[in-house]
């Protein structure tokens, strides 16, 4: 059970690892892109071309999709980034559970978002965390734990890419295990959990009174969606590829503009940013947007 790009690695994991597939679970076709045409989700694509059948429920909980699903006769079921929250009716079905295949070090960061939480909270690593499902969110016996440092500098986009790959590796440790009877389930401490909320546009906004590191960890959390912007003149300005400097002025002021970035003060600290994004433009090098957009400094950033 699985929908994104994030879950194809682990799909395709399932598929090399050998065990006979009986189905694919993902979420409906959508509309996409500015025609809005129905475009399958990655999942469904590689599943039909390895010939795997493929069931896409607009509700899971159904009772007639859960009777359908029980037909099917799993032992196990693998859920990665599905989409959908699982009932007990469908956790009760395999004999060995479902496992899903979490992008956090567990217990902190459950949610919709721990890639991103993972970035915007500053850490230093995150990593995949495997567990047997209950019905509370992210909430199981952790299974497998496998660890990776986050770069500094390092996007969102780019850490789920890494993630993606790091988690088919710990899925197929994971059945390694499961196929050894050496898995050995751990409790989560609920004490430590943090929670990752679904993204939304408005996480974007940048609020110049906040110190430089943290607005750095704003922007590359959020590359590439939603992305940070700040306003200029009124009009959206998204920023990406930023640094961190020292310096100071007033916070949402830019306080140098060259080839190598803008240069904008915060409530401490000044964050210099790379590439920037007018509406309906493509995003540019600092060097090329200022051709076009010249910052002088003294502009207010709001």
């Amino acid at each position: 059970m699985g929908t994104p790009e994030f879950a194809l690695a682990s799909l395709q994991g399932l598929i090399d690892f050998g065990l006979p597939l009986v189905g694919v679970y993902t979420q409906p076709d959508r509309p996409k892109g500015r025609g809005k045409q129905l475009a399958p989700p990655p999942v469904k694509e590689l599943a039909l071309a390895r010939g795997i059948p493929v069931f896409q429920p607009l509700k899971l909980r159904r009772p007639e999709v859960v009777e359908e699903l029980r037909g099917l006769a799993p032992d196990l079921i693998v859920v990665v980034a599905y989409g959908q929250i699982l009932p007990q009716s469908v956790l009760d079905i395999p004999r060995f559970g479902c496992i899903n295949v979490h992008a956090s070090l567990l217990p902190r960061h459950r949610g919709a978002a721990p890639i991103n939480k993972a970035i915007l909270d500053g850490d230093a690593e995150t990593g995949i965390t495997t567990m047997l499902m209950d019905v509370g969110l992210d909430t199981g016996d952790m299974l497998v734990k496998r660890a990776t440092p986050i770069g500094s500098d390092e996007t969102a986009g780019e850490l789920h890419d890494r993630l993606a790959r790091l988690g088919r590796e710990t899925l197929e440790e994971t059945l390694r295990r499961l196929c050894a009877g050496t898995l050995q389930p751990e409790k989560q401490d609920d004490g430590l959990s943090t929670y990752a909320p679904m993204l939304k546009k408005e996480d974007g906004l940048i609020d110049w009174s906040r110190d430089a590191r943290a607005l750095h960890n704003q922007v590359r959390g959020l590359d590439p969606w939603p992305g940070a912007y700040t306003l200029l003149d009124g009009e959206v300005l998204r920023l990406a590829a930023t640094g961190v400097e020292e310096g100071g002025g007033e916070p949402g002021m830019v306080v140098g503009a060259d080839a190598s970035g803008v240069r904008v003060a915060c409530g401490s600290g000044v964050l210099r940013v790379g590439a920037l994004q007018l509406p309906g433009r493509k995003r540019l090098a600092a060097a090329d947007f200022l051709r076009g957009t010249p910052l002088a400094v003294g502009t207010k950033l709001a």
